[in-house]
């Protein structure tokens, strides 16, 4: 399995204020509609009989499994923890998650240009206890 994060940078979020800081993922090049944009691996922090990790308070592991409440946290590999979230319809990037495999893939939804930020809704984002500020303020925005 090879990871592959090449077309991403990291650099300090567009969506940060002078405040707080925090980082974000950037295209590299213009990435096009439908194209794999990474690919990564999965670490496993825990699974589904071993409750000892809070993932609920931690916003950088990913929920690894379809289970609710769910009890499986991963760490991604590559650039995929600094992709932020966004409202469904903003968001440019999907991911693409293989439980049983531990990897995953990320794709473009709409044309991408070099320098953009990189989001994709975060599927715990209504219900993770370190996502409420940011599920509130999204949900603001839309108002």
């Amino acid at each position: 399995m090879k990871v592959d994060c090449s077309k991403v940078y990291v650099d300090t979020s567009k969506m940060s204020s002078p405040d707080n800081k925090f980082d974000g993922a950037f295209a590299r090049v213009d990435i096009k509609k439908g194209e794999l944009v990474e690919i990564g691996l999965m670490r496993r922090l825990s699974d589904n009989n071993n409750k000892s990790f809070d993932g609920m308070k931690n916003p950088f592991v990913f929920t690894w499994s379809n289970d609710l409440p769910n009890y499986t946290w991963a760490f991604a590999s590559g650039c995929a923890s600094f992709y932020n979230s966004g409202l469904e319809e903003e968001t440019n990037t999907r991911i693409v998650r293989y439980f049983d495999e531990d990897r995953f893939e990320i794709y473009a939804i709409k044309d991408i240009d070099a320098g953009d930020e990189l989001t994709h809704t975060y599927k715990s984002l209504q219900w993770r206890q370190s996502f409420v500020p940011l599920y509130n303020e999204l949900q603001c925005k839309k108002i």
